[in-house]
């Protein structure tokens, strides 16, 4: 470490891609990526979706190849870094662990601290991977397992506007593909044959009309494009499917985005819009939300589209962030299957009541 910068390995393994990066945080708040290295799984690919155990396992293999190649890379050694920073959830917590586990290994062996991160977080912050977001700003985060709108004020200091109440935006889209038979992962797929689809032939529901606030729901939209993905008899048919609705995933996103910026800029003189996570790729999405922050006076911003899926390089970007902070973790930091990021809200205003076996996952 010299003159406030903060040189951090990441490690990102919460579902099936083994991740590690090493980024440079300047004193002057710069950043800069030194390496990236992503390896995906294709194992699961006959599974139709991300097998845990197989995932688990598949980290195991290659976790300290892929560490090395991201040292490799970027030009510098263990020795030359101040910090380990490794997602500990939200995620599947067999992967989770492995990758928390290595980082801790990493930390003991060369005394250096570690950062547990929430990998919602990582996405959270991703924007400024690729443009000066400067806070505070307001948040869509969407993936295949989150869907949520979120007032970011700073490093951990976020306050949730709204959430899914059933399924996330990512999955609708996954589990259509699945429908369609465009396979694993299904998102860019069907994104590929929507372009080719008229979206006003397939008739799709729209969520929550006249409910108040921020809230999504996909889960009549997955019913609604599976039973439309049967009927489909050609592949013009099929195109049309997923046209409809990646154009229904992407106005109630737009909608819901649409209503927040109108409230907080009430709030707030400062006017920045990021989406993120791995559905901020899909270029449908992003041109209405771009043509919502035009409407509203917002301006748009979101990660460069090879940092919009998992990847280390936001897990690593904040652990810079908090180790500039002086904000660290133990070693008896704890994998997270669950793990939201405005905890106070998620306390005090569950979007799930929990029962005899648990609050929804």
């Amino acid at each position: 470490m010299s003159n406030g910068d903060y040189t951090v390995l990441g490690l990102e393994t919460s579902c099936d891609e083994t991740a590690a990066s090493v980024v440079r945080r300047r004193a002057d708040g710069a950043i800069e990526v030194l390496s990236s290295v992503v390896a995906s799984q294709d194992e699961h690919k006959p599974f139709g979706g991300v097998v845990p155990e197989i995932a688990a396992r598949g980290h195991v293999r290659i976790i300290d190849d892929i560490a090395r190649e991201a040292l490799s890379v970027a030009g510098v050694g263990f020795d030359e870094i101040d910090g380990v920073a490794a997602t500990a959830g939200p995620g599947l917590v067999g992967g989770v662990m492995v990758g928390l586990s290595f980082g801790k290994a990493v930390a003991l062996a060369r005394g250096l601290p570690l950062v547990a991160v929430n990998h919602l977080e990582g996405h959270a912050l991703s924007a400024r991977l690729g443009s000066e977001a400067h806070y505070p700003f307001l948040l869509l985060l969407v993936s295949g397992g989150h869907c949520q709108l979120l007032e970011v004020r700073g490093v951990g200091d976020m306050t949730r506007l709204g959430s899914t109440i059933d399924d996330a935006a990512g999955e609708a889209f996954d589990k259509t593909a699945k429908a369609l038979g465009l396979g694993y992962p299904g998102g860019p797929a069907l994104e590929r044959l929507a372009a080719s689809g008229d979206a006003s032939k397939v008739p799709m529901p729209r969520a929550l009309l006249g409910r108040k606030g921020f809230d999504f729901s996909f889960s009549g939209l997955k019913t609604a494009a599976a039973r439309a993905a049967e009927a489909a008899r050609t592949d013009q048919d099929r195109a049309d499917v997923a046209a409809a609705v990646q154009a229904a995933i992407a106005r109630q996103l737009t909608e819901r985005s649409e209503r927040a910026m109108a409230g907080y800029a009430e709030r707030h003189g400062h006017r920045l819009f990021v989406v993120a996570g791995g559905v901020a790729a899909n270029q449908t999405v992003r041109r209405e939300l771009i043509q919502a922050c035009e409407r509203q006076g917002f301006t748009f911003a979101a990660p460069p589209l090879e940092y919009c899926t998992d990847n280390a390089a936001m897990i690593a970007l904040v652990g810079a962030e908090r180790l500039a902070l002086g904000l660290t973790s133990g070693l008896d930091a704890k994998a997270r299957p669950r793990w939201p990021l405005d905890e106070a809200t998620a306390l005090s205003d569950p979007l799930y009541v929990t029962g005899r076996k648990g609050a929804k996952a």
